[in-house]
């Protein structure tokens, strides 16, 4: 189980350092500082908080579910899907300013997600509630960049 966790929170943690990679300045950038951003958005230091609360309920929820998984190439297509979509988002909506097909990424993300929450809690009970963080959080996200996109 330790190997396991430690396996899923390299590889979520490395998709959380990509997309910072592609981040450069970000929100301290004169682009992003100059958008009309939605009235719900958090200070800064709220984000990596809960990216690194998500991550960690992340893998741990990964770890446990893998071996209870019969169609693991059902997960491997699930996991690989969001751990893309969660790498795109940054160098999509920073880099390149697509923030309308930032916003595409992360609605999607958003229902992969859920595909973890709904698909597997029935063969996984009141574990499935270790994902419910990324669900809700990846709902402001959304919301967030959807205010974007119509205010801007």
């Amino acid at each position: 189980m330790i190997w396991r966790f430690i396996v899923f929170a390299l590889l979520n943690f490395g998709a959380l350092a990509i997309g910072g990679f592609f981040t450069g300045p970000g929100v301290s950038s004169e682009w992003y500082q100059s958008l009309a951003k939605a009235p719900w958005t958090p200070p800064g230091w709220v984000f990596g908080f809960a990216w690194t609360s998500i991550m960690i309920c992340f893998s741990f929820y990964l770890s446990l579910l893998w071996p209870k998984v019969k169609a693991r190439q059902s997960l491997i297509v699930l996991y690989a899907a969001q751990w893309l979509l969660n790498v795109a988002w940054n160098p999509l909506f920073f880099h390149f300013r697509e923030v309308e097909f930032a916003l595409i990424v992360i609605s999607t993300l958003t229902l992969l997600v859920f595909g973890f929450l709904y698909g597997y809690r029935k063969l996984f009970s009141w574990q499935s509630l270790l994902v419910l963080p990324y669900f809700i959080w990846l709902l402001i996200a959304s919301s967030l960049n959807g205010y974007i996109f119509l205010q801007n």
